[in-house]
């Protein structure tokens, strides 16, 4: 006799517990452990997804204080909370993880996850886990240890929307699904028999329609790659490529910009002209006409001082006696612009501020999780990147070295950072660091230089996103955490998402869903998958057989059926419903007969 796999073998386990417990439907119970927003994002994808009837519990492990202005999921209604610094056994055991379905770690620590995560197998062997992870090489390692488990990277989901807005193009998004490969393209850029679905209506930014009733108006769509179709390169069109413009003369003048301070800088030349006035005034005294004699009469009396004279005229004396004392100032300056000079221009070169001129490259400020695969992934399309960051060595300076991009450190809330990078002729500026307030101050000074940049901000509050759209103008921000929590609440859930299309600040998700025995879909027609705009149909398969890229829509739907779909959030949550089995009734209890009076 076979034995089921393990990780299969706990599933099953999992579903016979939300079944019946002494007879009673059980709510299915999830542990969320964050700090930041792709935990709010991500509960509320749950909650979206599995609210009904008492269908899901979950319980938020949180600090004991917020991290940052952004949420967390805390002040969600319908969620508990525990507050805890540390995520260890007690705290797993507070949360109520003995006997749950599963455990997301969440934090942006890839070795405090993963210590979280042996501390949980503690508590509940038999769990299915989700991880938010940066590193590769621990995923892997996660994998091995916890063969029931999800290892995802919201840095890596969320890249391709900031490279594909950089560059005016749509999304990367290539997916291979039932024996094809699809991608996201413009219509005009495929050809019309490689179509699978109209996406999206972007032709007016500020209304974009998703999944349209019409499909031929959608001008976003899914095609099928059949070879090398022509247009499918990204930004094959409108790639600018970079270009660097060689120009000694302006490298020289920033490198002796940089050689010494401002204050340094304004004491030489205000004593230069004290020396200078004095030496006229005291080749007038002497009555000397030649101006070559006088000025070097100046300096030998300046850096080294004459002879007392007691024979000179009283102004004659005075001049002396000034440009001696000037001359003790000017030797102690000079050797401190020296000084000053060698340290300024180290460190100039070491931040990368003396850069040639360049144009059509990409300007990407912050070099964490975010900005990292954005960089990556940019040199790998053949664009030429620099990078700012205020930290010498940031998460992906390492990497930024290793692909010969410049990185300067310092502040890009400040123009002359900017400047520094060539932002006035580069072809995008890509905003991803942390701090929603320098993102915003760095956006508004390259839109300062250059007013037809074209500006990718990352903004964490939503609601500040658009109103920040309306008040000037910048209309290309992203979301990371938004981006990525479909995908988290769906592995989760243990559900696979195919791919995430994002669309503007919508993300639409590619995902199979099975068909139930007694569900709502059971015995009605292909036609009621996707009435409205937020649900379509992609292909169908009877259980044991192929896709069907093009079904009639006429045809039954039967338990075991599988339909892949291409849907909003809202249109998935209500298919998943119409999917799933009966919820079992309650059983009625008797009514207790009245006394007789």
């Amino acid at each position: 006799m076979r034995h089921m796999p393990e990780p299969l073998l706990d599933r099953a386990r999992r579903a016979s517990r939300r079944l019946r417990v002494n007879g009673d439907a059980r709510a299915a119970h999830y542990v969320i452990c964050g700090r930041d927003a792709l935990a709010y994002w991500v509960v509320r994808a749950l909650l979206a997804t599995e609210l009904q009837a008492g269908r899901v519990r979950i319980t938020l492990v949180v600090p004991e204080r917020p991290r940052s202005d952004e949420p967390d999921g805390r002040d969600l209604q319908g969620v508990e909370v525990v507050r805890a610094d540390r995520l260890d056994e007690v705290t797993f055991r507070r949360a109520g993880l003995a006997g749950a379905d599963g455990l997301a770690l969440l934090h942006q620590d890839d070795v405090g996850n993963m210590h979280a995560a042996l501390c949980a197998q503690e508590v509940e062997p038999r769990l299915r886990l989700v991880v938010r992870m940066f590193n590769t090489g621990l995923a892997n390692g996660v994998r091995r240890i916890f063969p029931d488990s999800a290892v995802l990277s919201d840095a890596s989901m969320a890249a391709p929307a900031f490279v594909a807005a950089a560059l005016g193009e749509v999304a990367p998004t290539h997916f291979r699904h039932g024996g094809r490969t699809l991608y996201v393209a413009r219509r005009d850029d495929v050809r019309p028999t490689d179509v699978v679905c109209g996406v999206a209506d972007t032709r007016d930014p500020q209304q974009v329609r998703l999944l349209p009733a019409d499909g031929s108006a959608a001008d976003l769509v899914i095609a099928e790659a059949t070879g090398t179709p022509p247009g499918t390169e990204l930004a094959a069109r409108r790639l600018v490529r970079a270009r660097r413009r060689r120009r000694p003369l302006t490298v020289l003048l920033r490198a002796v910009r940089s050689f010494a301070t401002r204050k340094i800088g304004l004491a030489v030349i205000v004593l230069l002209a004290v020396i200078g006035v004095l030496g006229w005034l005291n080749g007038y005294a002497s009555h000397e006409k030649d101006w070559g004699d006088s000025l070097y009469l100046t300096l030998v009396t300046t850096l080294t001082g004459q002879d007392p004279n007691p024979d000179k005229s009283a102004a004659e004396q005075v001049m002396q006696v000034v440009l001696n004392l000037a001359g003790l100032a000017l030797i102690p300056l000079i050797t401190a612009v020296v000084v000053d000079g060698i340290v300024n221009a180290r460190l100039a070169l070491h931040s990368g501020r003396i850069q040639p001129e360049r144009s059509g490259h990409v300007v990407v400020v912050g070099l964490g999780n975010v900005g990292t695969r954005v960089m990556a992934q940019l040199c790998d399309f053949g664009v030429e990147v620099v990078a700012i960051d205020r930290v010498p060595e940031p998460r992906g300076g390492a990497l930024a070295r290793r692909l010969g991009v410049p990185l300067i450190v310092g502040d890009a809330a400040l123009e002359e950072t900017l400047q520094s990078a060539s932002v006035g002729g580069c072809q995008a500026l890509v905003v991803v660091s942390t701090d929603d307030e320098t993102n915003l101050q760095a956006a508004l000074n390259g839109l300062a230089v250059n007013p037809e940049l074209q500006v990718v901000l990352r903004l964490f509050d939503g609601h500040f996103a658009e109103r920040i759209q309306q008040a000037f103008g910048i209309g290309v921000s992203r979301s990371v955490s938004y981006l990525a929590a479909p995908s988290f609440a769906a592995a989760l859930l243990d559900r696979a998402v195919i791919a995430t299309i994002p669309v503007g600040r919508h993300a639409l998700l590619v995902t199979e869903v099975s068909v139930a025995a007694g569900s709502s879909l059971d015995g009605r027609p292909l036609a009621a998958v996707g009435p409205t705009e937020s649900v379509r149909l992609l292909a169908h398969a009877r259980a044991g057989q192929r896709l069907d890229w093009a079904p009639d829509q006429r045809l039954v739907i039967v338990a075991g059926d599988r339909l892949t779909v291409v849907a909003r959030r809202a249109g998935l949550n209500a298919l998943l419903r119409e999917a799933a089995p009966p919820a079992p009734e309650d059983p009625v209890a008797p009514v207790p007969r009245q006394p007789e009076e």
